[in-house]
């Protein structure tokens, strides 16, 4: 039986702040609804101390930013943007139009359709995240979005000069440095200078995933994000260094972070816990990754893989690394999770920041029913029919009779009509 070697919070503990910022997020979206620029100014002011004289980067801003940002910068992004940009293009191509013939004269088929525009948010804060413009932007664009905006905070009173970059290459048509809630709203609602779009994707913090909430439905969002977590399982090949190293290496980006890892081998277990408090004192963001630790970090002993097994899908963490002997058990077995890292020649750095795959996964349990984003996301799945006379006519008998076995009077004239027109027309179905 799995055993608690260290626990983090429990969910009543991670609720405490939930009301106050449900009521924040709900007053803003009310304000901006209500006075649209004016509002976004007044927030932008209030909360990030900026007040440009407009929020859109006009193309002479973008083309100085870019041209004034080191080549190096500039080629290590677009060797991101290159990987990121193959795999969802693979992705894209996997994603067929059906048309089938059921019945004779019966034909059945999807389009997929990509979203008309979307809204991409970049989370700024404490670090520039400038992997975040890959993974939404570029993806949308792959998918075929014909507009997509984006929204990036400044940092410290700047422009976070190679997020622009990033927001550029990655296809961009409109860039705005704004942040936090009145962004995500500005995009969602539409102010008298920003033309609302169809969907929100992207990370942020808990304010920007509660606006997201809270304005699905007035929009399609990719999903409800909280926390960034990672999972690593380990077993007796694994080493203490790398276990603690990864689970940090997640944690540092926000206090309330949370990382756990499973482990078969209680040796491990204990000389990870002292491998954590040794890097914490040379971490340079261990001001940040060592609250997390300390409040939300686990440590699950497990009897074997088939127990570890259970524990994972049990925390349906959003990225879950494996350092095991035979990590493909886990591939196999899993059902849990927004992305698998599996050997120790892989990480979630590796995910988050250059490998391909996209970084906007699900978190807070969300692993149970959905995965990540990806151009799947951006892409509506509709359907058509189309039916010959001859095939109405048999159709339209079953529809007649099922309708009326549901007591839907107008929807059986619908079926009738057509077999009398049909019929009426000598046509008939053996």
């Amino acid at each position: 039986m799995a055993r608690f070697i260290k626990k983090g919070q429990s969910e009543a503990d991670k609720k405490g702040d939930d009301l106050r910022i449900r009521e924040t997020v709900e007053r803003i979206i009310k304000e901006i609804t209500a006075h649209g620029d004016a509002a976004v100014r007044k927030y932008a002011e209030e909360f990030d101390h900026w007040t440009p004289d407009s929020f859109r980067l006009s193309d002479a801003q973008i083309r100085q930013i870019v041209d004034g940002t080191s080549q190096q910068v500039k080629d290590d992004i677009l060797f991101a943007q290159k990987q990121i940009r193959f795999f969802a293009e693979q992705q894209r191509g996997s994603v067929k139009d059906l048309e089938i013939e059921t019945l004779p004269g019966v034909f059945l088929g999807h389009k997929n359709i990509p979203v008309n525009s979307v809204g991409c948010y970049i989370p700024g804060g404490r670090y520039p995240m400038v992997a975040s413009a890959h993974m939404s932007i570029l993806t949308a664009k792959v998918a075929g979005v014909k507009r997509v905006i984006a929204c990036t905070p400044p940092i410290n009173g700047k422009i976070p000069e190679a997020t622009v970059c990033a927001m550029h290459f990655a296809g961009a048509d409109e860039i705005y440095i704004l942040g936090g809630i009145q962004a995500v709203c500005a995009m969602a609602i539409g102010t008298e200078n920003i033309t609302p779009t169809d969907m929100i994707v992207g990370p942020g913090n808990a304010y920007v995933a509660e606006a997201k909430r809270q304005l699905f439905g007035r929009v399609g969002i990719d999903l409800f994000a909280g926390p960034t977590e990672i999972l690593v399982i380990a077993d007796e090949t694994a080493d203490a260094e790398m276990v603690a190293c990864d689970l940090l290496g997640q944690a540092e980006h926000g206090p309330t972070s949370p990382a756990a890892l499973i482990t078969s081998s209680e040796a491990l277990a204990l000389e990870t816990l002292k491998e954590i408090e040794r890097q914490l004192k040379v971490l340079p963001t261990a001001d940040v990754a060592g609250p997390a630790w300390r409040d939300y970090g686990t440590v699950i002993l497990v009897a074997d893989e088939k127990e570890a097994v259970a524990e994972a899908d049990k925390l349906a963490y959003e990225h879950v690394e494996v350092l095991t002997r035979e990590p493909n058990y886990f591939l196999e077995q899993m059902t849990n999770y927004g992305a698998l890292f599996l050997g120790p020649e892989t990480n979630v750095a590796y995910g988050d920041k250059v490998i391909g795959t996209n970084h906007t996964l699900p978190t807070m349990k969300a692993a149970r029913y959905t995965g990540g984003l990806w151009v799947g996301k951006f892409l509506k799945n509709c359907t058509y029919q189309r039916c010959t006379p001859e095939a109405s006519v048999q159709i339209g008998e079953y529809a007649m009779r099922l309708c009326d076995l549901e007591g839907f009077a107008g929807h059986k004239e619908q079926a009738a009509l057509r077999v009398r027109r049909y019929k009426k027309n000598n046509i008939f179905i053996e």
